[in-house]
């Protein structure tokens, strides 16, 4: 839970400080090129008195992949690092030969397919039924 809180007051405060970079450096760039300096004006579509505004759109494309590299280098990146930091200072080593999870999941899939396969085949042989060719 304290993870959770430390994550959303992170990605309020980076949020503010990519607001802050948009609104202060890539949007008068942006005014540079293109005289306006928000995007929400440009590429707009009126007909019948609704809008469609492509502008906007990409406006909030920007922010968000701005938000998304400056938390991934501001928070991820860091607390990887400082976790690696920690286990090498207490000794615990990543296990190179441990399944992932992934092959643990297919393992125990595996496992119980071959348990519905044993059970089925020794329902048939206790009955004396089997099943029609094709079902089996």
């Amino acid at each position: 839970m304290v993870d959770m809180a430390v994550g959303v007051v992170m990605g309020s405060a980076v949020t503010s400080v990519v607001n802050a970079i948009v609104n202060n450096l890539i949007s008068p760039l942006i005014a540079m090129i293109f005289g306006k300096p928000d995007l929400s004006g440009l590429l707009t579509i009126s007909y019948r008195n609704a809008t469609i505004s492509f502008g906007a759109i990409l406006t909030a494309l920007l922010n968000f992949l701005l938000i998304a590299i400056a938390v991934y280098f501001c928070i991820i990146m860091p607390i990887n690092k400082l976790r690696q930091l920690s286990r090498a200072a207490s000794g615990i080593k990543d296990q190179p030969n441990a399944p992932s999870p992934q092959d643990q999941s297919l393992q125990l899939l595996r496992q119980i397919a071959d348990d519905i396969h044993r059970s089925t085949g020794a329902d048939r042989q206790q009955d004396g039924t089997e099943l029609p060719k094709g079902q089996d």
